[in-house]
């Protein structure tokens, strides 16, 4: 017996009474905006809701319209992103409204093959949007509706081997009715109740059809497999100030690690802890007391700080610059580098 239509009526029926209030969810009955579906999705990847509220609902007031972000510039963006992370999102973020603009006259296109040809747009984006933003049947598959799924059908191989059964699974459940309800329900369902270490299966609107609730397991799934410990990386960060209350900043290159953003400047990071590098300007430096400690998605960093004060203002070398210490905020400074400046300014 096909049970998914019933599974489908009963998790819109739980939808329609507990979906989650979301700046960038339409309202019952209000037709969604497919720029603020992309631009959620986009800030979503890798970040959970709770942080992407703040950043979502001061970007859509700074560029209301796609328009408006396609007429930005890039380091606007950048620094607008600051403290989210995964800083390319925002890159691509750039250049796809730019792209859609230039080549699809400022609207979204309405297929996932078609926004998958656009910048930062993968498989599940695009599923998204196309399920949220247009209600076409799409099965958008992020880690809420991986657990949700591989409790539901009690899949016990681990992911990411799971994951293309997971996908066929969640693709056999989704609805031609609502599609787009549906997919935000299997999220609000697996940030909410289906939650990774303390499901409440009580309040589930699956509970009778959920097999790993029948076997008695809920909170050991989805299984993985265990990921390599990561390595730690070394350097040293240099604040320095001028006799002009400016403080040197640097941009790092466009591609690679923290692309196009601005940091403070720092030695190269590396696996083993040596003496300190050489300064970007002579002057009487000082090592601080403490360490900057941050984790990146496959390494830790422990950066040392060393402070200088000069007397004048010389000349930055390469790629660096002189900013107001009084406008640090400003200046868009990663996650990283913010902790660099609270410890160098506490100081």
């Amino acid at each position: 017996m096909n049970t998914s239509p019933r599974l489908a009526r009963d998790l819109l029926a739980w939808y329609d009474a507990n979906r989650r209030v979301l700046p960038w969810r339409a309202a019952p009955g209000e037709c969604p905006d497919p720029y603020r579906v992309w631009l959620s999705e986009i800030m979503l990847q890798q970040t959970t809701a709770g942080r992407v509220g703040e950043y979502f609902t001061r970007f859509a007031a700074r560029w209301p319209t796609l328009a408006a972000l396609a007429r930005a510039s890039e380091d606007e963006v950048l620094a607008q992103w600051a403290g989210l992370g995964y800083y390319a999102r925002a890159r691509n973020l750039h250049a796809c409204a730019r792209t859609v603009v230039e080549k699809h006259a400022g609207r979204f296109p309405d297929t996932e093959d078609a926004l998958l040809t656009l910048p930062g747009i993968g498989r599940y984006t695009a599923a998204a949007i196309a399920a949220i933003a247009f209600d076409l049947p799409a099965t958008p598959v992020d880690g809420n509706v991986e657990r949700v799924i591989s409790r539901l059908r009690n899949i016990r191989e681990p992911l990411p081997r799971s994951r293309p059964l997971i996908r066929r699974h969640a693709a056999v459940l989704t609805p031609r009715r609502r599609p787009g309800d549906y997919a935000q329900a299997v999220m609000d369902l697996g940030a909410t109740i289906c939650t990774p270490r303390s499901p409440s299966c009580t309040g589930c609107p699956w509970h009778h059809s959920c097999a790993a609730r029948a076997a008695g397991s809920p909170a050991e799934l989805p299984r993985r497999i265990p990921r390599p410990a990561r390595p730690t990386r070394y350097g040293t960060a240099f604040w320095c100030l001028d006799a002009e209350g400016g403080v040197l900043l640097r941009r790092r290159p466009a591609s690679g690690l923290l692309g196009g953003m601005v940091e403070v400047p720092t030695s190269d990071w590396t696996r083993v802890s040596g003496p300190a590098a050489d300064p970007p300007l002579p002057g009487h430096w000082r090592e601080l007391a403490g360490t900057v400690r941050h984790t990146f998605t496959h390494f830790h960093l422990e950066l040392r700080v060393r402070t200088a004060q000069l007397a004048g203002r010389p000349r930055a070398p390469g790629r660096c610059f002189w900013h107001p210490v009084a406008t640090l905020d400003a200046a868009g400074l990663p996650s990283v580098m913010r902790k660099v400046a609270q410890l160098a300014t506490r100081a």
